[in-house]
């Protein structure tokens, strides 16, 4: 009974480790299915930034209608269906610890592949069964995302904030891709208020390449925020410069005024006039002044609102602040100041402003002395 007892406990201690290398019961492990099967901890370990050495891990799935939407981060795209054509992705080391995924337990694409790698000479090949829907459904897995995924969404319009976690001064300000926000990651915390309230919006953050980290951090944080639909573009702005140039750089520096922290008058008629949409303009005077005419693309945020909409006041573009005398647009600043300390480019128009309902202004400088 004794001997019975001690098979039976190494036979369920085997049953374990075979669970946990992410093994399926035998009745639900088909003839078709590669013999050699990981679990998403297994794919975790070899995730890194940057990339592991020694490992590569291949998505089997088609490539614009899975691959570029959501991949597991890191992986290479060889579909199985073009897999001959893709064998020079491969690589050269024949002990490469190859993993395989596609689109979850029903899905043969992986292990097809699993096995023509393995009839090439490869010597380490694994597949992770449960594919990407396995991975996505661990806490705190996100999906890394391609260039072309990035250009289609901002192509198409569609929803997403896209975010620049490089450091805004160094990086940002020298170019980035057009519609991309300034949140460094360093900074996280002073620009989390400029996030969605909205937390199934999707959220793509991008940085340096694959070697950077900003990103992935960025994400981490955004997630234990509560926002559900976390992706990175790992490239990054390297990635996207090679296919697509330059991206846009930020508007020259915005020339001061004789106050502190006022608007040189013509660098704000240059900027209404011929670039509104590179500021965010916002008219601190009452609603009904505000209703009888304002420049186009100004805001109204009353100077006594102001306080309380400080702390989620969007910063990745100079704020400028009007009214009609100069008096509240200098108090919008200095209150933001004090708040807001991490916004840099605030500023207000120390002049006498008249707008008309068509939209036409006049500015009145101050007189000096």
């Amino acid at each position: 009974m004794k001997i019975q007892n001690a098979l039976a406990v190494m036979a369920a201690f085997a049953l374990l480790l075979t669970a946990g290398a992410g093994s399926l019961p035998a009745a639900e492990n088909p003839d078709w299915m590669f013999h050699d099967l990981v679990d998403a901890d297994f794919v975790a370990h070899y995730v890194q930034v940057p990339p592991a050495d020694g490992v590569m891990i291949i998505d089997a799935r088609p490539r614009q209608a899975k691959y570029d939407k959501g991949h597991i981060p890191g992986a290479v795209n060889i579909p199985d269906t073009h897999f001959d054509d893709h064998v020079d992705k491969l690589p050269a080391y024949k002990d490469t610890l190859l993993i395989f995924y596609c689109g979850g337990t029903k899905c043969k694409l992986s292990h097809k592949s699993a096995k023509k790698a393995e009839a090439l000479g490869y010597t380490n090949v694994k597949v992770f069964a449960k594919g990407f829907p396995g991975w996505m459904a661990v806490e705190g897995h996100y999906a890394e995302v391609s260039a072309e995924y990035v250009a289609a969404m901002l192509a198409g319009g569609k929803p997403m904030l896209l975010v620049d976690a490089r450091p805004k001064k160094a990086k940002y300000d020298k170019g980035f891709i057009p519609g991309a926000v300034s949140i460094p990651d360093t900074r996280f915390d002073d620009f989390k208020g400029m996030l969605p309230a909205d937390k199934d919006l999707p959220i793509v953050y991008y940085c340096g390449g694959t070697k950077c980290k900003l990103s992935h951090k960025s994400a981490k944080k955004a997630m234990k925020m509560g926002y559900t639909n976390v992706k990175v573009f790992a490239e990054g702005y390297p990635k996207w410069v090679a296919l697509y140039g330059e991206g846009t750089a930020t508007m020259a520096a915005i020339e001061a005024g004789d106050l502190e922290g006022s608007i040189a008058v013509d660098t704000f008629k240059a900027i209404v006039t011929e670039r509104p949409e590179s500021v965010y303009l916002i008219d601190v005077r009452d609603p009904d002044e505000f209703a009888k005419g304002s420049l186009k693309t100004a805001q109204n945020i009353p100077v006594d609102k102001l306080e309380d909409k400080l702390p989620k006041l969007a910063a990745d573009k100079p704020i400028i602040f009007i009214c009609g005398t100069g008096a509240r647009s200098g108090e919008a600043y200095y209150m933001t100041r004090d708040l807001r300390p991490e916004i840099e480019e605030v500023y207000y128009l120390e002049s006498e402003l008249t707008v008309n309902a068509d939209g036409t202004f006049t500015i009145t400088p101050p007189k000096s002395g």
